[in-house]
């Protein structure tokens, strides 16, 4: 979740629980982009006197947002639920586990967290048909099933987390009217939007504005086109061998990678400021030039986030618009993967509340109301796209729905020395003119200093 901690300061731990029966934001029956008919069957659920305890990592407008969720669970079952977090609550969920004292449902974007304290026992196994279900009714459900499975105390594996509340990074965002005057055309495969930055080139522009730039965190969104790319020329289970390393970051599969990205990147005549500028122009003000006027570039590859460093005013599907990063045509084989992150619900302390509520994250009515209030991308396939607050979230949310193949921010579970280390370094000497190999060389040498 690195690529999401600028977007605001982390505000003080709380701890609120709405009053039982409070009122709904969003009146049963009143709109029909809702599923009322869930919270009528959620009804039947009886949990009063029951308490469930939540801690996550929402705080602030999301807290908000979590809350209003959390009420029509409260109205239906009688439930008393407490949703709390703080602004490490990564590290305090370790230490509330390892005390035996957690709460009974534990929210974590970091997979390979959840794998430490399965393996440590941490964690109370969902079921094989919750796992079904997720297979049955998410886009790529099977990559979310696998995503939440790690093994257990034991060695054995199990489905441990349930994916609610995801972010796409897959996407390329442009000007819609510097498209039209220029007489461009969304490109459909990636050897389209090779051929369109070609041809935008020889009409005398500047096809990308990529900028690596970050403070202490220099460097990561390379680690995005990287996994975007591998995602496009090799099979997932490439992709996965390359996140645990059973695949070497010097494999030729990666330093192809590193090869495309660099056929961006390090292209001056690709990239506005040239491949210098790549690396020191940071990445929240690398999108600006999509709105100048003549425009310094036409495309930005960034994830969902990036609206928040727009210029003010900007209005999306006119100003600005976005399209999935395209796939090549000659590897159809590989279908439509996406790449993105996202929340995991695991039960650490196991109770009837906590395994109601985990059905209750199946209901189309749970995803919807908080793709009506904002900020929020499901890949459940009943959820009503009517409920999105927006196009955009819209046309985001039927992306989720529709891949074939989903992999979680390939850096974010890697070691912290590598993801969150030699990866981000690496991608700033090789912009800076390192080759492709002496690059991944050096990340695999860090790599084995670790074992």
């Amino acid at each position: 979740m690195k690529k999401f901690m600028f977007l605001g300061a982390a505000v003080a731990a709380m701890l609120v629980a709405s009053p039982a029966f409070a009122e709904l934001k969003y009146k049963p029956g009143e709109d029909a982009k809702f599923t009322w008919a869930n919270l009528d069957a959620l009804k039947k659920v009886d949990l009063k006197g029951e308490t469930l305890t939540i801690f996550g990592p929402w705080r602030g407008d999301d807290e908000k947002h979590v809350q209003v969720v959390l009420d029509y669970f409260r109205e239906a079952t009688g439930a008393d639920v407490k949703y709390s977090s703080s602004e490490n609550y990564e590290q305090q969920v370790v230490i509330d586990t390892s005390a035996g004292s957690p709460a009974n449902i534990s929210v974590l974007p970091q997979p390979g967290l959840i794998a430490d304290l399965a393996a440590k026992g941490l964690l109370a196994p969902l079921t094989a048909d919750d796992a079904k279900w997720m297979v049955d009714n998410y886009g790529a459900g099977q990559s979310w099933v696998d995503l939440g499975t790690s093994k257990g105390k034991d060695g054995a594996k199990n489905f441990y987390g349930f994916s609610y509340k995801t972010d796409v990074k897959s996407l390329v965002w442009y000007s819609p009217e510097n498209f039209k005057d220029a007489g461009y055309k969304v490109p459909e495969t990636m050897e389209d939007l090779i051929a369109l930055s070609d041809k935008i080139v020889k009409d005398g522009g500047k096809p990308w504005c990529i900028g690596l730039g970050s403070g202490g965190a220099t460097g990561w969104p390379a680690t995005d086109w990287i996994e975007d790319i591998m995602l496009r020329t090799q099979k997932p289970e490439v992709y996965d061998g390359w996140v645990n390393n059973t695949v070497k970051f010097n494999d030729p599969a990666v330093i192809a990678a590193l090869d495309i990205f660099g056929s961006f990147a390090k292209n001056d005549a690709y990239v506005d400021g040239g491949h210098a500028g790549v690396a020191s122009i940071d990445f929240r003000d690398s999108p600006k030039g999509l709105f100048s006027t003549p425009p310094k570039c036409y495309m930005h590859h960034q994830a969902s986030f990036i609206p928040s460093f727009f210029p003010e005013g900007t209005k999306m599907g006119k100003d600005v618009d976005f399209f999935y990063m395209p796939t090549y045509a000659a590897k159809a084989d590989l279908g439509k993967p996406v790449l993105g992150a996202g929340t995991l619900f695991t039960i650490t302390k196991d109770s009837k509340a906590a395994r109601a509520f985990i059905d209750f994250l199946k209901l189309p009515l749970a995803h919807e109301i908080w793709m009506a209030d904002g900020g929020f991308l499901t890949p459940l396939k009943s959820a009503n796209p009517a409920a999105y607050a927006s196009d955009a979230a819209r046309k985001e949310g039927a992306m989720m729905a529709a891949a074939t193949t989903f992999r979680f921010d390939g850096s974010d579970m890697m070691p912290g020395k590598i993801g969150a280390g030699a990866f981000w370094t690496g991608m700033v000497d090789f912009v800076g003119g390192k080759s492709s190999k002496d690059t991944a060389d050096a990340i695999q040498k860090a790599w084995d200093a670790l074992k």
